[in-house]
């Protein structure tokens, strides 16, 4: 049996539901912008996803405040194009968690909660140094749907990488030292600590094995 869902006659918060329930786990952004005042702030975002790497872009979905303003994490890219989306792992999850705190836009989360910072190499915006991967972007384009979403494409830059998390030569992420942690739903989390390997046929041993 299936249940069927007509969101056309859903409320916003029951679409919200369904979709952060359904679509997990999803990547954490903890974002990191600065303020023309020169303030830090620092947001999470788990309506984020990498979109391409030719050219390297990222997507990141921004929500506004429960008042329909623009959220610091907006406003702050809106004003100069640059931001770094710094990834969450196991020993990042409660500063992440406390980063979503409503603090007023005149008090940066780094500073507030004590995370350091390291100076940004590819853009004017510091990065999280506990963070085991910072991605450092600038904006491509910021589109606008309806009074309370805003889509975020970025360039990625560069990249700083925490030692141990990605082999130089070649490339390759060593996931015994880097432990993301997903967004599951309401304060549920996920670690990626149970992984399975998959390899898929190609057509000609798919058509061998069956017998084609």
């Amino acid at each position: 049996m299936t249940i069927s869902f007509d969101f056309a006659a859903l409320s916003a918060p029951q679409r919200y539901k369904l979709l952060c329930g359904l679509v997990v786990p999803r990547p954490i952004a903890l974002i990191t912008t600065i303020s023309a005042d020169g303030v830090v702030n620092a947001a999470p975002f788990s309506f984020f996803n990498v979109f391409s790497e030719n050219p390297p872009l990222v997507v990141v979905g921004l929500q506004v405040k429960a008042d329909l303003s623009p959220k610091d994490t907006t406003r702050n890219v809106r004003a100069n194009g640059l931001f770094v989306i710094n990834m969450v792992d196991e020993a990042l999850a409660n500063s992440m968690a406390d980063c979503s705190i409503g603090f007023p836009s005149d008090i940066g989360e780094p500073e507030a909660l004590q995370l350091p910072l390291s100076a940004g190499v590819h853009v004017a915006v510091p990065h999280l140094a506990g963070a085991p991967a910072a991605l450092e972007c600038r904006k491509v384009t910021l589109m606008n749907f309806g009074a309370e979403r805003d889509l975020l494409v970025g360039e990625v830059l560069g990249i700083q990488v925490r030692d141990g998390v990605v082999d130089p030569e070649t490339l390759r992420t060593n996931y015994e030292h880097y432990l993301p942690v997903g967004r599951v739903a309401g304060t549920m989390y996920a670690r990626m600590q149970d992984r399975f390997e998959i390899k898929p046929d190609t057509f000609e041993t798919w058509r061998l094995r069956n017998g084609s």
